[in-house]
């Protein structure tokens, strides 16, 4: 008599969840790039390939960048720099939101608002700078108030946008339900503007960093747009990229905190980038 073995196959091992990779290394990815360029500028300079006398490699710029911070100037340009940045881009968002809320909801107010916004959106920030000047005078009003108008038109235009744009159907859904003026806002509208919303302020504080610029060109004696005009007059071009350089950290790290002050709000959205970012 022969034993018959089970030709079932054995039990296979549970799965086991893949591993995730550590929090840090998508945030360092972004720095591959940069680290790349600098070292291969470092390393032609250093081989002879190019004098660097117009563009410095980096050790030249940390250089500047640790004088600047030695001296105490680099700290003193940085905080009145972001005042500016940050007193504008609160005027700027206060009054882009409030107009866009109203031309979006309101057909009226679009029709007698939007046509002027819209022309005024189109001239250069350079032009402005004259006439607040002439208004305001070289102090910091007029550079506070070029950095709010560079903020408002993105943040305007982005909440007119995405109140036009709210599906029709869920106001419906709203108005079937019986809700209140404050509650359809804050249950139906407000939910479907934010992801815009958040978008329109990154851009608004995008172009907030670059009217700085020309805000520090209206007779400044302080920030970072000061120290660019400074290395073009005294031939330092590593002084330049040094505030380049404090611009592209500064600009990022506002852009990270404002995703990171909205992002709980927005947990509930199960769009693809969601979805892959927790790939």
């Amino acid at each position: 008599m022969t034993l018959e073995t089970s030709t079932a196959p054995a039990a296979e091992p549970a799965a086991t969840a893949p591993s995730r990779a550590p929090r840090w290394i998508k945030p360092a990815l972004g720095l591959i790039v940069p680290l790349v360029v600098g070292i291969g500028w470092e390393i032609a300079v250093a081989r002879g390939w190019s004098n660097g006398r117009l563009v410095p490699p980096p050790s030249k710029i940390y250089e500047m960048l640790a004088q600047l911070a030695k001296s105490g100037e680099l700290s003193r340009h940085v905080f009145i720099t972001t005042w500016r940045v940050g007193a504008g881009f609160g005027l700027g968002v206060v009054s882009g939101t409030l107009l866009g809320a109203l031309c979006g909801y309101s057909p009226l107010a679009r029709r007698l608002l939007d046509p002027t916004l819209q022309a005024l959106r189109a001239i250069p920030s350079i032009a402005w700078v004259p006439l607040f000047v002439l208004w305001l005078g070289i102090f910091e009003m007029s550079k506070v108030a070029l950095i709010a108008i560079g903020v408002f038109f993105p943040i305007y235009v982005g909440v007119m946008g995405a109140v036009l744009s709210v599906d029709r159907k869920i106001v419906e859904v709203g108005r079937i339900f019986r809700l209140s003026g404050p509650a359809m806002i804050r249950r139906i509208l407000l939910p479907a503007v934010l992801p815009s919303y958040v978008v329109s302020l990154r851009q608004g504080l995008g172009l907030g960093w670059m009217f700085v610029v020309a805000a520090e060109l209206m007779g400044a004696s302080e920030g970072l747009g000061y120290l660019l005009i400074d290395g073009q007059q005294l031939g330092k071009p590593a002084e330049i990229l040094a505030a380049i350089i404090v611009f592209a950290l500064l600009g990022k790290t506002t852009d990270w905190l404002v995703q990171l002050a909205f992002a709980p709000l927005l947990r509930w959205q199960d769009a693809f980038s969601s979805q892959a970012g927790r790939a």
